[in-house]
């Protein structure tokens, strides 16, 4: 198998091209003061999965409920303005340093879709921030479900087959072993994971998979990637 095969790319956005791993941390600890500062990076990822699961409507919404959830459980200030606050560093979360450049290189050679559980607005936001860089997007909002539900690269599945696409011409590239790399994997898609935690122990913000599935390929960042495809 090579990477010269495909023809589209299809990503998962947060996580693997926008660090919300960082967004978070940074935004709690702003807001929380000095009563954060003592947090741990896991204990506020942990307590935003919680909060993430109790409120999983809309990222574009209901991201302020969400930070409300983890600062009354880790007992940060909680007042309307803190939580609005958060909902606006939500749509401001960063790239990674190499997302950028990486999918320029690799809109050279291939169609770039985006495969997020994000909604259309938050989306929006991402895709500015990335540069608008994709040909092509799935949100929840289209598919009416979010990732790691099958209905979901289903949807996409279908809309790529509506333009052109074959099956066999689609590697999904993803961070998330819990979202997108166990079942994309299962439901057949050929899959490449970009391991942007490697070396770090947890699995973060991310929820963490029952068991690890070996991708077809697999990279510690997306410059790595764009390395591979141009050695090709």
């Amino acid at each position: 198998m090579e990477l010269s095969n495909f023809k589209v790319l299809t990503f998962d956005v947060v996580g693997t091209l926008i660090d919300f791993e960082t967004g978070v941390l940074d935004a709690v600890r702003r807001l929380g003061g000095a009563a954060a500062q003592d947090l741990n990076d896991n204990t506020i990822f942990e307590a935003y999965k919680r909060g993430r699961d109790r409120y999983p409507e809309r990222s574009s919404s209901a991201m302020a409920d969400v930070y409300r959830s983890l600062a009354e459980e880790l007992t940060l200030p909680a007042d309307t303005v803190s939580a609005d606050a958060f909902q606006l560093a939500v749509l401001r979360w960063p790239a990674f340093e190499d997302s950028v450049a990486a999918l320029k290189r690799l809109r050279k050679h291939y169609r770039l879709v985006a495969m997020t559980n994000a909604d259309r607005a938050a989306f929006s936001c991402y895709s500015h921030i990335l540069d608008d860089p994709f040909d092509d997007s799935v949100t929840c909002d289209e598919a009416g479900v979010a990732k790691p539900n099958p209905q979901f690269f289903a949807y996409n599945r279908g809309r790529q087959a509506a333009h052109g696409y074959k099956f066999s011409e689609i590697l999904h590239v993803a961070q998330s072993q819990h979202h997108d790399i166990g079942i994309a994997k299962e439901l057949g898609y050929t899959t490449c994971w970009i391991e942007r935690r490697q070396g770090q122990a947890g699995f973060g913000g991310t929820p963490e998979p029952k068991q690890l599935t070996t991708p077809d390929f697999h990279f510690p960042t997306l410059k790595a990637l764009a390395d591979a495809v141009e050695k090709v």
